[in-house]
């Protein structure tokens, strides 16, 4: 593919994917052009579509102002974020006002200085005073905040400068923010210092829908922030400016797995330096996500290095392997992952619940933890050899024509149960793991063990570049009659309609193949599996692809194949024999009435 030009236009901004987040069973990405789409699981509104249904294919999130307070105008999204169930946003706009954040059920916008949210509020990491929105709305709590850094300096009082915020990040019940001065806030379900049991120090949860300031870094820079379900990391700069490998590990929150990496298993209230990833560390962290209860990062050698070398570090809890270190042991401290190649350079990480994903820049792609590496899948058809967790890296290949690495891959993002991959310079996504409530974004609800292509660009994104703005509903080259239009529009929702029946009957024959190919071989149907005979002529000859099939098994297949036979021959004749003895009793019966 030819590399997009210097001044790319408005029609490539608008497929190119800039940015990936994933939730517990929803996706968003964010394209060039400042838009937002969104698809899976609808529950709460974390979709910002206006309702709770489920999204089987990547819909646009609509920024318009519903309440009508604000002048209406095209809202340019610049960041995303997921959490387990909320979603986050950072918008900018050209204003000299400052704006904070905008909200749609558990999505959390920004728009400069403003912010939208997404999803239930339980927790608060709305900030939205519990109250849930199934639209994308204005993030109040943010408004006419001004910086930590800004407010009083020793006896001096400072003009409050306007609140803006350069970047989000969502976890579990929690959501932060970044302002432009490097100071971090926080809301939602927060750790926080208990001091009702009367134990100083001790470590608590306290929901809050207002954003606080976190002093500790009064004066440093935050640079990057991740969180899990309880826990915080977070790379500060050591001076008041962030200066090349000068960055600063810092993790607080809950520790009861040692996901904070300090060396025990002590939860915090503030922050503390990870020793691993000090100032005086030969390792200057890149990356940094987290899961539920662990945490992973991405460090290369300081200079002066000979070779650019990048490791993957783990750490917290490793019950399904998701730490990569080859067992099920839970680790305090920071370990690199060792089965990981050495002469890779490791580009971008992320974590599912329970499993983790790292890309390298040549488009490897490596994941481990729960379920083979796919996450939280208690229900994945893998039996055998092929069941259980991945305790160390396993390759995930790209199949087709791209294959076996992935093109120029941009970004992984991982769910509960489902990775999402930006590859091809931004221009296509791929997705695997559990397909429930149509995460994957292939159209389908069944589960893809192996890479599937998300539909990427939306097909409205593929009418508008001929001209047809079927949101709006007008020509955006040339005049056309209103009527023409109308028709015009009819005609595609028909098209759509048909084209989602078809999807959903294909959907359907996917899972009853899965089920069968699952019964007979013990593992999941994969697209490699059909019939070179049907993939190429259309036409199916079953005993001579029986035949090829048992020709090409190793011993261990068809001993499997064997019980399996004899397992549906035994309970075919158990059934025939129950039929017959019930005909006999019948007969027996039919023959003592008409004697007597």
């Amino acid at each position: 593919m030819e590399e997009a030009e210097a001044t790319p236009s408005p029609g490539n901004l608008s497929r190119k994917v800039i940015d990936i987040a994933a939730g517990e069973a929803h996706t968003l990405a964010l394209a060039g052009d400042g838009s937002v789409y969104a698809w899976g699981r609808g529950t709460f509104g974390r979709l910002g579509t206006g309702s709770e249904s489920d999204e089987l294919l990547p819909v646009r999130v609509d920024f318009s102002p519903a309440d009508g307070h604000e002048e209406k105008r095209t809202k340019k999204i610049v960041g995303i974020s997921a959490g387990a169930y909320h979603s986050l946003a950072l918008a900018g706009r050209i204003s000299l006002r400052t704006f904070m954040s905008v909200l749609f059920p558990p999505c959390l916008l920004h728009l400069d200085t403003r912010m939208f949210i997404l999803d239930s509020d339980m927790d608060g990491q709305l900030g939205a005073n519990g109250n849930n929105s199934l639209l994308p709305r204005l993030l109040e709590g943010f408004l006419e905040l001004g910086s930590p850094g800004s407010f009083m300096d020793g006896s001096e009082t400072k003009s409050k400068t306007p609140l803006k915020v350069s970047s989000v990040k969502a976890g579990g019940m929690m959501s932060l923010a970044i302002d432009n001065l490097g100071a971090l806030w926080i809301w939602g379900n927060c750790p926080h210092q208990n001091t009702s049991s009367g134990k100083e120090g001790e470590f608590s949860l306290v929901s809050s829908s207002i954003p606080n300031p976190v002093w500790d870094f009064h004066g440093h820079t935050v640079v990057k922030v991740a969180c899990g379900n309880e826990h915080i990391v977070a790379l500060v700069s050591a001076g008041e400016t962030h200066k090349g490998d000068d960055l600063i590990c810092y993790t607080w929150g809950n520790n009861n797995h040692g996901q904070l990496g300090l060396g025990d298993k002590e939860s915090r209230v503030n922050p503390e330096v990870v020793e691993s990833f000090n100032l005086e560390s030969p390792w200057a962290v890149d990356e940094v996500a987290c899961g539920a209860f662990h945490t992973a990062l991405l460090a290369h050698k300081k200079r002066p290095s000979e070779t650019l070398v990048s490791v993957c570090w783990t750490f917290g809890l490793g019950d399904n392997g998701q730490l990569g270190h080859g067992t099920t042991r839970s680790a305090s401290f920071p370990e690199p992952v060792e089965e990981l190649p050495h002469n890779v350079f490791l580009t971008s990480i992320d974590c599912g619940l329970f499993h983790t994903c790292v890309v390298s820049s040549a488009g490897d792609v490596w994941s481990w933890g729960m379920e083979k590496g796919l996450g939280l899948c208690p229900d994945a058809s893998f039996t055998g050899t092929d069941a259980g967790d991945a305790l160390s890296p396993l390759l995930i290949k790209c199949n087709g024509l791209y294959g076996p690495k992935f093109p120029e891959p941009v970004q992984i993002a991982c769910g509960a149960a489902h990775t999402v991959l930006v590859a091809d310079g931004g221009f296509k996504l791929w997705s695997w793991g559990r397909g429930w409530s149509g995460v994957l974004g292939n159209g389908k609800l069944v589960d893809s063990f192996t890479p599937s292509i998300v539909l990427w660009p939306p097909l409205t994104e593929d009418f508008k570049e001929e001209g047809l703005d079927t949101v709006g509903g007008v020509k955006t080259n040339v005049e056309k009659d209103h009527e023409e239009i109308t028709e015009a529009e009819k005609r595609l929702s028909v098209a759509m309609e048909e084209m989602m029946l078809l999807r959903s009957k294909l959907s359907v024959m996917e899972q009853y193949a899965s089920v069968l190919h699952g019964s007979i071989f013990g593992k999941p149907f994969e697209e490699q599996d059909i019939p070179i005979s049907l993939r190429n002529l259309g036409t199916f000859d079953i005993a001579k692809e029986w035949e090829n099939m048992l020709e090409a098994s190793d011993r261990g297949k068809l001993v499997r194949l064997e019980m399996f036979y004899r397992n549906m021959l035994a309970g075919v004749k158990d059934k025939l024999m129950k039929k017959r003895i019930k005909e006999i009793v019948n007969e027996c019966l039919s023959s003592s009435t008409k004697g007597k």
